[in-house]
């Protein structure tokens, strides 16, 4: 069904009328033509079909919604005991079928109708009773009025009529969804086929009030509040001549007692009774409630006020009808449920750019399509035009939500959160403490980054604008200080005093961007550049993990010199100091079943241990065995990536329940690493423990806690500082944010907004606290965060059969990072408990972190397009528009991007790196000059100019896109499924990768 957009209602009667082509050229584009029940020839139903599309129409303007209709097909069968209703299908949004034996419900999946039970069924609405607002308060109040209101040539003779009301008003047999422990008693009870336990007698009549099993069926969590019952009941009957067809539509929800398998309030009813001779009624009841289970038929059976409204809906239905032929694809298969599926409004639309040629300078396209730089459509980004302008909104926007970021956090999701990220950030910690370290003569060292993590955190998380965002150390701060610090040995400086100085600077600098609401900037951030700022924190996640395992292999050498021929010669013996006193003894050395060792000169051998304490020394050649400490911890570390992966992705899983599934995949990193650090313990594998700082004293002795900003240095180098700082507030600019842009895209459904210039001003203010203490600076982490807000994902608890459970945007809140970083200040206290988590595990951590994150990226998968055959391609949207060599042409621009990134950051010239990410900005303002404004719509989006150019030549009253047309979330789920809004074109729906 294509019904219109918002318009004037004349205009879409005409339209309906006309049933032409949509027009390129009209006097308002934003309503496209009306093709509601369109024909070739004249039909009887045209002024129904006008006013059914006209209902549609003023439903789209005012955003209604129709509530989930919870369907059941009730068939008459004959049995031994005589006539009796039973179960025999149910729909939500997908077919579930009762199996042969009806012990169990068969897999959701699409309905599959022959196409003659359509209109077969158009034929019984055409001439069956139709009763439309009945107003009626139980079902034989509703049966009674159903056949008293007959037309004459259809009345049934009285004593038909009493027989036909005993036998509609029979008490049906439901189908209960039972747990497999249910199944499993039964089967212990009564272990022959019969009739189930808990079974209705057949022969008594629906009950006034729900039956003990409705209450108890578990089937209803499936079902969403709000939802309402519709009731399809079809069969054969002797005593009938004709077929009796009612069609019902109560005006208010009403409780039916027992009729439907679930409690819910009835809405529609359709009964289809009709002599033996006719074998259809089972397929016209399931066509019937396949009709209602369309949301567009729905709000034309909700508003007809005709019986000629339902027959145009359904006209409307076969209008999008797609007919197999018979012989070209197996009718018993059964169609799973896709994983997306077409918003009613976007099926309701008739998009005129879907019927016109793209070429590649189509500026409509280019105009229609948000900005992927854009995180939200409100007033964040909007400059005020006053000092602090941007400031005071922001802060004026979270401060109502200040108290639900503390209730909000009440749910067992914030405590795995908590622990992955708490884990992920002591990682961090130690791994840029480690470094700082070496670059600075421990200037800066661990335990200098852990009180600086703690302390920093806490502040942004209790004060800023997006208290999702995890602060910490980053690979770009990081070179420079290893710069700053060889320049100040290089030219006899105080590095501390130095950078004291350089973090005024930049505080000042950055109150300065606060006031100026600089922020208005990000909205030049377009997916070029988060892409490349992204990917390249990613490659540094993946980099460094990989690099400290490698290193492993120094710090722990591989015994390259052993021999399996000579195990039998590998022995090791202890001499005690005192003479006299000898003991051989077998060192805790050689794994292999296979070595024989020397008899004890004793019969109590001593272990290595003992014999050192005794004041012995060891003699032999397996004495000086080193365990494979590399091979073992590669081990854990592949180890745990790989659980993280697999337990991640447990949710889209085959087995057990869904919330055992969910339970799993929230804690997926947890019991990684619990396990890896169980295999550890267990076989006592000698690989590196965390090693975290147990005293408060600064790792270098020569410095102190608070450092002076006078008195090692000339006093010039004061006012020499802001040329530097100049660079690092560049660099800590485009660091926070571009991570903030990434963290409030519209995909991620944040409810709370966003505030740029409020954690901008609490990163400035921070760097004055961290540069007086001689602690490191610390900005906005990119791959943390992601996975931070990945691990806060809201999903819907009632997702129908089949369908994936609806994204329902994240968690905000401010406690878990909070929890997080006070975690963090107690960590110097908790050397005891934490030196027995393994360091290849936290690092198995770090990887899976950075490919998550850049395998969530659009750039990822252009790269892979890059190896992939033409034939094989995915059905991508932007494969669809823009043409394959320009498609590789911004592909590899964007690699040698990234290239050059890498290699400023690698070499001396890495002093530029700040100033080449604000370059992304004009490279991609370049890019305007070799791609069409189309393609780049499609591959990126437009820049803030264009875009206004493009709104002003062609308004659109939808705007949306999905995540992989318009933007990419980086750090979405592994599953790739990406919360957004619809795509722009109808075709352009390809699954995600």
């Amino acid at each position: 069904m294509r019904a219109h957009m918002p318009g004037a209602g004349d205009t879409a009667l005409r339209a309906a009328d006309s049933c032409s082509q949509p027009q390129l050229e009209s006097s308002n584009p934003g309503a496209p033509s009306q093709t509601f029940g369109c024909s070739i020839f004249p039909s009887s139903t045209a002024t129904a079909a006008r006013r059914a599309g006209a209902t549609l129409q003023w439903e789209e303007r005012g955003d209604v919604t129709c509530p989930l209709l919870f369907i059941q097909l009730n068939q008459l069968l004959s049995t031994p005991a005589g006539l009796e209703w039973r179960e025999m299908a149910r729909w939500i949004k997908f077919e579930e079928k009762v199996e042969d034996g009806g012990e169990r419900w068969s897999a959701p999946h699409v309905p599959a109708l022959p196409l003659h039970s359509l209109f077969q069924l158009r034929t019984c609405l055409q001439k069956g009773t139709m009763l439309l607002d009945l107003d009626a308060t139980s079902f034989k109040e509703i049966i009674e009025k159903a056949l008293s209101e007959q037309s004459e040539e259809a009345e049934l003779q009285p004593a038909l009529r009493e027989r036909l009301a005993a036998l509609l008003l029979l008490q049906p047999q439901h189908q209960p969804t039972k747990s497999l422990l249910q199944l499993l008693t039964e089967l212990g009870i009564s272990p022959c086929r019969g009739k189930a336990k808990g079974r209705s007698e057949p022969r008594t009549q629906v009950s006034k009030t729900p039956l003990k099993e409705q209450l108890r069926n578990r089937f209803k969590k499936k079902v969403p509040p709000g939802a309402e019952a519709a009731h399809v009941a079809v069969g054969e009957v002797e005593f009938l001549e004709k077929p009796f067809t009612a069609f019902i539509r109560l005006r208010h929800g009403v409780s039916l007692g027992s009729l439907a398998e679930v409690s819910l309030p009835s809405r529609f009813l359709f009964i289809l009774l009709g002599p033996p001779r006719v074998k259809a009624y089972h397929e016209v009841g399931r066509a019937m409630a396949t009709l209602l289970t369309d949301e567009l038929f729905q709000r034309v059976a909700r508003q007809a006020e005709h019986r000629e409204d339902l027959v145009a809906g359904i006209e409307a239905f076969l209008d999008e009808l797609i007919v197999l032929p018979p012989g070209k694809w197996d009718p018993s298969a059964r169609i799973p449920p896709p994983s997306n599926l077409p918003s009613p409004r976007r099926r309701a639309t008739v998009d005129p750019l879907d019927q016109q040629p793209h070429g590649n300078g189509d500026m409509t396209a280019a105009g229609d399509r948000a900005s992927p730089g854009h995180p939200r459509s409100g007033d964040e980004l909007e400059r005020t035009g006053r000092l602090f302008g941007g400031l005071l909104r922001d802060i004026r926007r979270k401060a109502p939500w200040y108290g639900s970021d503390f209730s909000d956090a009440l749910h067992p999701q914030c405590l795995s959160a908590v622990l992955y990220i708490y884990l992920a950030t002591v990682t961090n910690a130690i791994t840029f403490g480690g470094m700082l370290g070496d670059a600075t003569a421990n200037m800066q060292g661990v335990l200098e980054s852990f009180l600086g993590t703690a302390f920093a955190g806490f502040i942004f998380c209790l004060f800023s604008g997006q208290p999702l965002t995890i602060l910490s150390s980053t690979g770009p701060v990081l070179v420079f200080e290893r710069l700053l610090f060889s320049f100040s040995q290089d030219h006899s400086l105080d590095y501390l005093e130095f950078r004291l100085w350089i973090g005024l600077w930049v505080a000042f600098f950055g109150v300065v961007l606060v006031a100026t609401e600089a922020s208005h900037l990000v909205r030049y951030f377009t997916r070029f550049t988060e892409e490349g700022f992204c990917a390249l924190i990613s490659l540094i996640f993946i980099y460094d993990s990989l690099e400290k395992m490698l290193s492993l292999a120094d710090a722990f050498p591989i015994n390259w010199k052993y021999r399996l021929d000579n195990v039998t010669s590998y022995s090791c013996t202890c001499n005690l100091s005192s003479p006299g006193h000898s003991s051989a003894g077998n060192d805790t050395s050689l794994p292999s079943p296979l070595t024989t060792w020397q008899p004890p000169a004793t019969p109590a051998g001593l272990s290595r241990t003992q014999c050192l304490d005794r004041g012995g020394h060891l003699l032999g050649t397996s004495c000086q065995y080193v365990p494979d400490v590399t091979l073992m911890s590669f081990l854990l570390f592949g180890g745990t990536f790989f659980f993280c992966i697999a337990l991640k992705h447990f949710r889209s899983s085959r087995y057990f329940p869904v919330g055992v599934r969910k339970l799993v995949s929230d804690f997926a990193v947890i019991l990684a690493i619990l396990a890896s650090c169980a295999v550890d313990a267990v076989l006592g594998l000698e690989t590196p423990k965390l090693l975290v700082p147990s005293e408060l004293k600064p790792t270098n002795p020569a410095r102190g806690w608070i450092i002076f900003p006078f008195g090692a240095n000339p006093w010039w180098v004061c006012l020499l500082s802001a040329v530097p700082a100049v660079l690092v507030t560049i660099l800590i600019f485009m660091d926070q944010q571009i991570t903030a842009v990434i963290l409030n895209r519209s995909e991620y459904k944040l409810q709370k907004g966003a505030g740029f210039h409020l954690d901008l001003l609490c990163v400035s203010l921070l760097m004055v606290v961290t540069s007086v203490t001689g602690l490191p600076w610390y900005v906005s982490a990119t791959v943390i965060s992601l996975a931070h807000m990945e691990s806060l994902r809201k999903e819907g608890a009632t997702s129908a059969p089949g369908e994936h459970p609806e994204f329902l945007g994240i968690r905000e809140q401010r406690l878990t990072g909070l929890a997080v970083f006070i975690l963090m200040g107690v960590s110097v206290f908790m050397a005891p408990v934490l030196k027995h988590i393994p360091m290849p595990v936290l690092y198995g951590v770090f990887l899976h972190m950075g490919v998550t994150a850049l395998n969530s990226i659009q750039l990822t998968d252009r790269v892979r397009l890059l190896l992939m055959p033409a034939k094989h391609q995915p059905d991508l949207a932007y494969l669809r528009h823009v043409p394959l060599r320009r498609l590789h042409l911004f592909t590899i621009i964007q690699l040698l991007c990234l290239a050059l990134l890498w290699l400023l950051k690698s070499t001396v010239a890495a002093i530029i790196f700040p100033v080449m990410l604000l370059a992304l900005v004009a490279i991609r303002k370049g890019l305007e000059r070799i791609f069409s404004p189309h393609d780049l719509c499609w591959l990126d989006g437009p820049l803030p100019g264009r875009e206004a150019a493009g709104t002003q030549r062609r308004e659109r009253p939808e705007r949306g896109s999905r995540a992989e047309e318009v933007g990419a979330v980086p750090g979405a789920s592994p599953s790739r499924s990406r919360p957004g809004a619809e795509p722009l074109a109808r075709v352009g729906a390809g699954p995600a990768p």
